[in-house]
């Protein structure tokens, strides 16, 4: 140890010295001089084993660790000069990483990027190796269960804003999960091994999950028997208050911390007036290892065939919790930033807006256009482009085809495809007379507008706020 600390003081009196000469403008040969006789003096130093210390830039691969079993799942690749990197797995773990880089604490943002998992796809239930999630965070340290609340609030926006269906949002607390492993019997180092199993029983029986903990896992049965007791009991308020109870879960500390700010979450829900759609369900783990608190997941919901039955569910669409020690991670101090967030996955939400729409027979809007300025005849050219460019100086959406002399029924049909609204048609007739012939797509019907009549018209049938002179 003695010779370690005389080794670290040398490597601090060399950078002192490198430091100083680069202040005093010194000599490039004697920098690069001294420079290597630092690089030297590290070398014999070797790393510190009891520190783990993070150089913390962009291009380092941070993920290695923070997603427990999922892990498997990243995409591992080297730069040229053989540096460790990955593609991002989530949105979460780089923004921890940006917050201990940049010493913030406090901090409420929403992110919308790619990120890639080296998953089986699956495309119709939107499931894919590289594809868009959109995040929501708030960081710093506050009262319990305020952010968290307001998490959840913002995500049962979110989804009832888009009108995919009914949802349920699940909510858990990762404190009460390792309580509730503890008092069964499981051992410290497979709590994440059998949170991964019991995580799945909401796609499996409780049957199979038992074989995977038991026959793969080397869980003993009667333990698995017990955690199966705990983890098919979900509800709401009163089931939280029913635990509390729990003479064997009610002795456990961290159980008890997590049930105790469960009660106070669904107060805040019940003043957001949302919580008729979160329900405590004590089989939903999370897999990812940074979670620290709360969990969630919000599952759409099918229509039961008869009355009285479960809801079935069709698929997560968001998810989240609180993550209070990733920040700390990357902190070469530790110095942790309490965090809690949720993520929306944008493909899931577009795979289940388009079989809906499949289902109705209607046709998805492909594009902002409000209205197509056609023509009727041959050599209109000039007078498309004169009137696209009326529209856009008004600030309608409005778009042309780029041919010269298209047929109106290939403009027409263009319009039915992309779901463009309306249709400004120019004619001979109409340019003598001073008016447009504005067409709506969809029930076909037309009339004549004047000219200085055009752009009012047209926002008045789009909604758009109308001119006040």
């Amino acid at each position: 140890m003695a010779e370690r600390a005389a080794l670290e003081e040398l490597v601090k009196l060399q950078g002192e010295r490198v430091r100083g000469l680069k202040q005093q403008k010194a000599s490039a040969e004697l920098i690069e001089e001294e420079v290597g006789k630092l690089l030297k003096l590290k070398a014999q130093l070797g790393p510190d084993e009891s520190k783990q210390k993070f150089v913390l830039k962009t291009p380092k691969e941070t993920l290695t660790g923070k997603y427990g079993e999922d892990s498997k799942l990243i995409y591992d690749l080297k730069d040229q000069g053989g540096e460790l990197l990955s593609l991002r797995y989530d949105l979460t773990v780089p923004f921890a990483r940006y917050l201990a880089m940049n010493k913030l604490t406090n901090i409420k943002r929403y992110h919308i990027a790619k990120v890639y998992r080296r998953d089986n796809p699956a495309m119709t239930r939107g499931r894919y190796r590289e594809f868009y999630q959109c995040d929501f965070d708030i960081a710093g340290n506050f009262d319990p269960m305020i952010p968290d609340a307001e998490c959840l609030k913002i995500m049962c926006e979110i989804l009832s804003s888009l009108q995919i269906g009914d949802f349920l949002v699940k909510v858990n607390d990762r404190r009460i999960l390792d309580g509730m492993f503890a008092i069964c019997g499981v051992s410290d180092s497979k709590f994440r091994t059998i949170c991964s199993s019991v995580d799945k029983l909401d796609k499996v029986s409780w049957e199979e999950v038992k074989n995977e903990m038991v026959g793969e896992k080397g869980l003993a049965p009667e333990v698995a028997d017990r955690i199966g007791d705990y983890v098919q009991q979900h509800g709401g308020v009163s089931l939280v208050e029913q635990l509390l109870q729990d003479p064997k879960l009610s002795q456990n500390k961290q159980a008890l911390e997590g049930l105790g700010d469960l009660k106070l979450l669904f107060e805040y829900l019940t003043l957001f007036g949302i919580d008729d759609k979160i329900s405590f369900d004590l089989s939903l783990a999370r897999g990812l290892d940074y979670y620290t608190g709360v969990i969630y997941e919000a599952v759409l919901l099918q229509t039961p065939a008869q009355a009285g039955e479960e809801p079935l569910g069709v698929g997560s669409v968001a998810a989240g919790g609180r993550y209070d020690g990733l920040v700390g991670m990357f902190d070469p101090k530790g110095r942790k930033v309490p965090c809690v967030g949720l993520s929306i996955g944008v493909e899931r939400i577009f795979s289940i807006v388009e079989q809906r729409l499949e289902v109705l027979e209607e046709k998805v809007r492909t594009t902002e256009t409000q209205v197509l300025v056609a023509s009727a005849q041959k050599k209109l050219l000039e007078e498309r482009l004169k009137l696209v460019s009326e529209l856009w100086d008004a600030g309608i959406k409005a778009e042309l085809l780029y041919k010269k002399n298209p047929k109106l029924l290939n403009q027409l049909q263009y319009c039915e495809e992309a779901g463009i609204p309306l249709v400004a048609i120019i004619g001979e007739q109409e340019l003598k007379d001073g008016v447009i012939k504005l067409r709506s797509v969809t029930s076909r019907e037309e009339v004549n507008v004047r000219r200085e009549d055009l752009v009012e018209e047209i926002k008045r049938r789009t909604g758009q706020p109308l001119c006040i002179c």
